[in-house]
């Protein structure tokens, strides 16, 4: 049997999701936390492997689909989330997962994180974030700090306005918006366990500490609190990003709408509407 061909088994653990592939992350990445919380997650929710798929991007974070049990699909550079849209509408059967990092989802992959916000298909999106293109030497990302002078290719900073993840994602109609920490696996399991139940478009921000790039990220263990109070109401969801310090954990936003199912009547137009409007 190949190291991450599916198993079945009657009881599975956290343990039997993962593959025999020794992850290559460097010693204290946060995407290990991640691979921990999202195989307990599996495990809780009783998923047999061969009903799971995880539709990888492009970089560090990316890997995880082979250090899993689960059907996996590693695709190029920003384009995990058409991949893992086409499955989730094609075989709705499947529990369809993506997973890649800030510059994967946010650069390249931007235009497309967008769309699938508003399409809303029913799969989970989890973006581990470490404001860095870890895997090429350390350039700035699309959510990495305007002043930040840490890499010797921004000596000066980039001097650009971060991209806001979770912003972007509740402009463009994302129903279950989210943020975790991945040194809290077990914080994070539970999260994503509710982001698969959810029966449309669930998005996690993770931040996920890079210790080569970005060392001083290991102090999030201090600053990350989880102060975000669930709501469906757009007026509550903007006042709690606009006093967001960009640590705030927890689930932001989750609004109930029909999830896109191509060819089929799912609600009439008007109820959708009312989804997004400010009580």
């Amino acid at each position: 049997m190949s190291a991450n061909a599916p198993i079945t088994m009657s009881v599975l653990s956290a343990r039997d999701y993962k593959s025999d592939y020794k992850p290559v992350w460097c010693p204290g990445c946060g995407d290990f936390g991640v691979l921990n919380a999202l195989t307990k997650a599996l495990a809780a929710l009783k998923l047999a492997p061969e009903q799971v798929a995880l539709i990888a991007g492009i970089g560090c974070s990316s890997r995880i689909a082979a250090y899993t049990r689960v059907y996996g699909f590693h695709g190029v550079h920003g384009r995990v989330l058409p991949l893992a849209t086409g499955l989730a509408v094609a075989r709705p059967d499947l529990t369809v997962l993506a997973a890649g990092g800030d510059g994967d989802g946010f650069s390249i992959g931007g235009n497309h994180f967008i769309h699938a916000c508003r399409r809303n298909a029913n799969l989970t999106y989890l973006v581990m974030d470490n404001a860095v293109y870890g895997m090429t030497k350390g350039q700035a990302s699309p959510t990495t700090e305007c002043d930040w002078t840490g890499s010797e290719l921004t000596p000066e900073g980039p001097h650009q306005a971060p991209f806001k993840p979770l912003e972007i994602a509740l402009a463009a109609g994302a129903p279950f918006i989210a943020r975790a920490f991945a040194n809290d696996p077990n914080g994070l399991a539970r999260l994503i366990c509710e982001a698969i139940e959810f029966p449309g478009f669930a998005m996690i921000q993770i931040l996920s500490p890079c210790i080569t790039y970005r060392p001083e990220q290991m102090g999030y263990k201090k600053r990350v609190h989880e102060d975000f109070q669930p709501t469906d109401r757009l007026d509550q969801a903007w006042q709690a990003l606009v006093a967001d310090d960009g640590f705030t954990t927890g689930l932001l936003w989750r609004a109930e709408r029909p999830a896109y199912r191509p060819h089929a009547a799912d609600g009439d137009p008007a109820s959708l509407i009312n989804s997004f409007r400010v009580e």
